[in-house]
């Protein structure tokens, strides 16, 4: 497993993280920790998770997991937003939710201290000054390290970098966007600010909920009824997108060339693609898990690369397509 420094902090962190949502829900405890344990025996150090996934269930896994274990070998990540309670101050990014929810990770991690603390979604309902102030305590009294973003556009990302530079507060050093060879309109303006700012990016659903994960090719009718896209419904939008098709054919030949699996060569072209830090492999079982690892110690060609770079190529729509005639190269 490589290591990456984390945007333009000292931090590193492996080419790959590992992505807890499943943990204590769809993937007991028991299995996640067989997870757990396999992820760091190949050297990943990077760990990913959210207060809300599970109700805090998720971060209470990873907690017992991290008891007599070297917590300074870990970079733990994340998040505050989610609704954890019906009460009216239980979601959001004001003060008040981030200092309660901050205490309540804490807790159930079972830690003094969290690595990389995400804002999990933009809040327009709390002044953005009182969320970033409010994140800068935490990271002054050395609750956080460092912080990260979720889940936002291109304008919310650069204003939330200006106004903590602006205020000598700490800022955003991460980003977490949703990215992959279906999904990139990432690429449009967040890419951009992070390039410009020195943000990481550690993309989310990297295998788009299993459409890039090897059991998708053209000509089915159907998704297996086992699979992700069969029981959230996203078989309906893209089974009828000639683009998501043509991405298959592309990556279904690439990874045969390769000599690798489907999923491993979908992640391969996100963990050489230009400003990703590490995508985030979501692993609900140890044969997920063992598949996602392959993905780290080679790489692609120029030729491959470009070819699924290519086939994915999402056509983009205005300001950008007009934008991109006028780009100096």
């Amino acid at each position: 497993m490589e290591y990456r420094y984390l945007g333009r902090t000292g931090l590193k962190v492996s080419e790959l993280c590992l992505g807890a949502m499943f943990f204590g829900g769809p993937t007991d405890e028991k299995t996640s920790v067989r997870i757990l344990d396999e992820f760091t025996a190949a050297g990943g150090n990077f760990i990913d998770t959210a207060d809300v996934y599970g109700k805090g269930d998720s971060e209470s896994v990873i907690g017992r997991w991290l008891r007599g274990r070297d917590r300074d070998e870990l970079v733990i990540a994340t998040k505050v937003y989610g609704k954890m309670g019906d009460r009216p101050n239980d979601t959001g990014l004001s003060r008040k939710h981030i200092m309660s929810a901050v205490e309540a990770s804490l807790r159930r991690l079972d830690t003094d201290y969290i690595d990389l603390y995400y804002t999990h979604v933009y809040d327009d309902g709390t002044p953005l000054e009182e969320t970033l102030a409010a994140l800068d305590v935490l990271v002054t009294a050395g609750k956080v390290r460092y912080l990260g973003a979720s889940n936002v556009t291109g304008w919310q990302l650069q204003k939330a970098v200006d106004l903590a530079s602006a205020r000598g507060w700490a800022r955003y050093e991460a980003l977490q966007p949703l990215y992959n060879l279906i999904d990139r309109e990432t690429e449009w303006e967040l890419l951009a600010v992070c390039r410009n700012e020195g943000l990481g990016v550690m993309p989310w659903s990297p295998l788009r909920a299993g459409w890039l994960a090897g059991r998708f090719k053209r000509g089915m009718s159907e998704p297996p009824e086992d699979t992700r896209v069969a029981t959230e419904g996203s078989w309906a939008g893209l089974s009828s997108d000639e683009r998501a098709w043509n991405v298959l054919d592309a990556l279904h030949e690439v990874a045969e060339e390769s000599g690798h699996s489907v999923s491993q060569t979908a992640l391969r072209w996100l963990i050489q693609a230009d400003a990703v830090t590490a995508p985030i492999v979501g692993a609900r079982t140890l044969e997920h898990l063992t598949d996602n690892l392959g993905a780290s110690g080679w790489r692609l060609t120029d030729e491959q690369f470009t070819r699924l770079d290519e086939a994915s190529a999402k056509p983009k729509v205005y300001p950008y397509d007009v934008l991109d005639n006028f780009v100096r190269r």
